[in-house]
C-alpha cells in the first residue's frame, strides 16, 4: 500500500482518484458557482464538502504550481477542482476564490486514497 509521501505528482493523485470514483471535474459556471457538467448539476457552496487539498509545487517553473481540491456533494457524488494557485490562478471568474473559501472542509484523506 502506498504511503502518503509516495504520491507527489499531480498526475499520480489524479490517477488514485479516479481508482477510487472521484471522477468529476467541477468548474465555475457562467452562475458563478461550481459546476459538474456529468450531472449537470451546479452546487452552492453549502452543497459541498472539501474532502482534502492537494498542493503541487513546480520545481523549475512556479507556473507548474497548482492546488487539487478534493470534493463531495451531499448526494455522496466524489469529484475534484484542479488550479493553478497565485499569480498564474487558472480561474479568472469573478469570484472563484470566495467560493471555495465558503465550502465547508472536513479532511478525509484516509477514507479516500488509502482506506
Amino acid at each position: 500500500m502506498e504511503k502518503p509521501g509516495e504520491m507527489t505528482t499531480l498526475s499520480r493523485v489524479l490517477e488514485k482518484l479516479h481508482e477510487k470514483g472521484f471522477d468529476h471535474e467541477l468548474k465555475m459556471s457562467d452562475h458563478g458557482r461550481l459546476q459538474n457538467t456529468d450531472e449537470q448539476k451546479i452546487y452552492n457552496p453549502e452543497d459541498l464538502t472539501i474532502i482534502k487539498t492537494y498542493r503541487f509545487e513546480g520545481e523549475s517553473d512556479p507556473s507548474d504550481s497548482s492546488i487539487l481540491y478534493v470534493m463531495e456533494d451531499q448526494q455522496g457524488i466524489k469529484g475534484y477542482v484542479l488550479d493553478a494557485y497565485g499569480a498564474y490562478s487558472s480561474h479568472e471568474e469573478a469570484g472563484f476564490d470566495e467560493f471555495i473559501q465558503k465550502i465547508k472542509v472536513e479532511d478525509r484523506e484516509d477514507q479516500i486514497l488509502f482506506g
